[in-house]
């Protein structure tokens, strides 16, 4: 049934209809899906498995590993970093030779913060704002202290806790400015930054640019050379579907990479690392941002949920993530609104990322019943945020639908009031 509608309510489209006229329909049977009772709405936090995947992993295991052995390096394990970084520079609108696959996000977004300090003498500031994921925060203070005693991290205020305040980082942002470092969707509200204003605003003041992309690679078309953005860092493990702690990637501008300095020196980053020589001399190019041996099981687990992002075209996924976002929003405001729930994204599609957080004092318990009690899958973000992850790969407009109707349930009979206020170790 559609959602029920007064005399002033529009009536929208039924789910199973919209469905069955989505032209990337049949990727949901390229993932693995053994409960097709769960709703999961977490994508934007770990990605499903593909079915590729799982024939990769054991193909890498049995064959390349058990049969090959060290054979392996020279057959795909060693270039494995430049190869998949340049399938994901196709989602990011950047250059192959521009992007390696390597390290975590924190690890990847060390080794860009210190080098550009490195290559901005005399300039002391780095400035982000308080909608970044905390974990980068951490990265950028501990990057400043190790700088030296004159180095500071400047951190501009949301007003809203939604959306930037473009005034305070242009104020924020001066001739003292190293290093301007932003997530390029807020991971809270799904806030997406201009990225061509804002580099801008960096590049006037003679500072570089880092965009973190994790939550956006995937989920929207980027245009990291369009907009000249100097350094980026991304994850594999959400939209891109690479697996539970999958590696990262980083990316620097072709014109910046042997002007920047790795941090981290380790043979993998070494000019003819094969020569074993004693003293550290640079390769060329983007491998210098390399350090140790890659985990080449954990790069495997990466490149077929890659291929299957490039045949759906991130521009499709990008228009049914629209569509699916403002069905979402729809049934929130004929649903939810009246019941109290705010909504903590931003209303223009626009400026909206792949996923939806909806706000309720009793968002952690909500969390908990709708996981324990409803077999729906969101996250919970402190304070009050429920989030709704949309992956158009494999999300339905009927899981969207259900979903919510099962989020109505749990906040008109409240079913959260069971659960105490104590927070599991993973929300």
């Amino acid at each position: 049934m559609t959602p029920p509608a007064d005399s002033h309510t529009p009536i929208l489209p039924h789910p199973t209809e919209l469905d069955r006229q989505d032209p990337l329909a049949r990727y949901r049977d390229e993932f693995v899906i053994d409960d097709p009772d769960l709703i999961y709405l977490d994508g934007n936090s770990l990605g499903r498995l593909p079915k590729r995947t799982v024939a990769r992993m054991r193909e890498v295991v049995e064959h390349e590993w058990g049969a090959r052995l060290i054979r392996g390096w020279n057959e795909g394990w060693f270039t494995a970093p430049q190869r998949i970084g340049g399938k994901i520079a196709q989602l990011i609108g950047a250059a192959a030779d521009e992007v390696l696959v390597g390290d975590s996000t924190s690890v990847d977004l060390f080794k860009l913060i210190m080098a550009a300090l490195h290559a901005r003498p005399g300039r002391t500031k780095v400035v982000t704002d308080d909608l970044n994921f905390p974990s980068d925060l951490y990265v950028m203070q501990g990057a400043v202290k190790l700088a030296g005693p004159n180095y500071q991290l400047q951190i501009t205020h949301s007003a809203d806790g939604i959306t930037a305040n473009d005034d305070a980082l242009s104020k924020a942002i001066d001739a003292d400015t190293a290093l301007v470092a932003l997530t390029h969707t807020a991971f809270k509200s799904g806030f997406v930054y201009d990225m061509g204003a804002v580099t801008e605003m960096a590049h006037r003041a003679g500072a570089l640019m880092l965009w973190d992309l994790c939550h956006s690679v995937g989920a929207l078309p980027l245009a990291l050379d369009d907009h000249r953005a100097d350094l980026a860092v991304g994850c594999t493990y959400k939209y891109l579907n690479g697996g539970p702690g999958s590696p990262a990637f980083l990316f620097v501008r072709r014109d910046l990479q042997e002007w920047l300095v790795n941090p981290v020196w380790g043979w993998f980053g070494q000019k003819g690392q094969f020569d074993f020589a004693l003293n550290y001399q640079p390769a060329r190019g983007m491998t210098r941002m390399l350090t140790g041996t890659p985990s080449i099981l954990s790069l495997a687990a990466i490149e077929p949920a890659i291929d299957l992002m490039l045949e759906a075209r991130v521009e499709r996924l990008r228009a049914k993530s629209v569509e699916q976002t403002e069905y979402l929003i729809a049934l929130w405001e004929q649903w939810l609104k009246p019941l109290g729930v705010t909504l903590n994204s931003p209303r223009d599609a626009s400026c909206r990322g792949s996923h939806v957080s909806l706000g309720h004092p009793e968002g952690l318990r909500i969390d908990r019943a709708l996981i324990e009690d409803m077999r729906v899958i969101p996250d919970f973000r402190y304070p009050d945020n429920i989030r709704l992850g949309i992956a158009p790969l494999y999300t339905r407009f009927a899981d969207i639908y259900e979903g919510m109707s099962r989020l109505r349930r749990v906040i008109t009979e409240r079913l959260y009031e069971k659960y105490s206020i104590e927070r599991p170790e993973v929300t």
